[in-house]
């Protein structure tokens, strides 16, 4: 069974304002996106799943899915800030959306498959696809055996400033044993560092797995998350900044033993528009791949 790609889109029109804008970065307009779908369908995923808001269903459908129907099956899902497990109500005046790993649960009922997660807006590189598709296709059938994508630190760094990743700590065996969020890394006198909560500066290795947000799950993860998601609800409902972020919910399953997640090394480098000053630089790193003849000039 094809592993399939979950998109998780659904900030994508506050961030850009409004989908007409999605930014073109590619020599016909391409978005960052387009580079991570085809990149998947190249590595055997077989279906794309979009987690939107509902309010741009009829923009999205016309503008993005439009591009990919011909090329692989294509659903669209829905988040929501009151879509809630029964017995809880969304505070009234809260408008922040209840995070990542909310998002993923709203591919509960369209997803029977091992499924990837990756975010819309970052380019994550043919061999990270490659790394998890052939982990997906090999969980096929399998329970608790999840896996990330570990990029190297010095392989996602902005020219433009600091940046915030999912610093990521494994055993022996190269399963993650947490991972931790630190803001304010860079790279000063060639050496990446950041500072952590109480001030104290770290050096950390060009080669240090860090998380850019690319899972790999099984279907199970949906009966986890929902049950985990009530006890979150429980301790954080009346607070309007919480959110349920997928590093959460995969810390929790390997704290209870519960599942294992795997991180699979990649020699691809992220990159993404974290500044406006990185737009230039993601332009002239997508001509320098299709120059190589890593991409095609028109992708769809």
């Amino acid at each position: 069974m094809k592993p399939t790609l979950f998109v998780l889109a659904a900030g994508m029109g506050s961030r850009y304002g409004g989908l007409k804008q999605l930014d073109g970065v590619g020599p016909n307009g391409e978005t960052i996106m387009d580079y991570s779908i085809y990149d998947s369908i190249r590595c055997g995923f077989g279906k794309l799943i979009f987690v939107i808001r509902k309010e741009f269903e009829d923009d999205f459908r016309s503008i993005i899915v439009s591009k990919y129907e011909n090329h692989i099956p294509v659903e669209v899902v829905f988040q929501s800030i009151s879509d809630l497990p029964e017995g809880f109500t969304c505070p009234p005046g809260r408008t922040k959306p209840w995070g990542t790993n909310h998002a993923v649960m709203m591919g509960k009922g369209v997803i029977h498959e091992p499924f990837a997660v990756i975010n819309a807006d970052d380019f994550y590189g043919l061999n990270s696809f490659q790394a998890l598709g052939n982990a997906l296709t090999a969980a096929s059938g399998k329970k608790n055996e999840y896996c990330m994508v570990g990029f190297r630190v010095g392989n996602t760094m902005s020219e433009s400033g600091s940046v915030a990743r999912g610093v990521c700590e494994t055993n022996r065996e190269g399963y993650l044993t947490t991972v931790v969020e630190r803001t304010a890394i860079e790279r000063i006198e060639g050496k990446i560092q950041f500072t952590d909560d109480n001030g104290l500066t770290h050096v950390i290795a060009d080669h240090t797995p860090v998380s850019m947000n690319m899972w790999g799950f099984t279907p199970e993860y949906f009966d986890y998350s929902e049950a985990y998601f009530k006890d979150f609800l429980r301790a954080n409902l009346d607070n309007p900044k919480s959110e349920f972020f997928i590093p959460l919910m995969v810390n929790y399953l390997i704290n209870k033993h519960v599942a294992q997640v795997k991180v699979l090394d990649t020699t691809s480098k992220w990159f993404g528009i974290t500044y406006a000053a990185d737009r230039q630089s993601v332009v002239e790193k997508i001509r320098m791949l299709i120059d190589a003849g890593e991409y095609p000039i028109r992708l769809f």
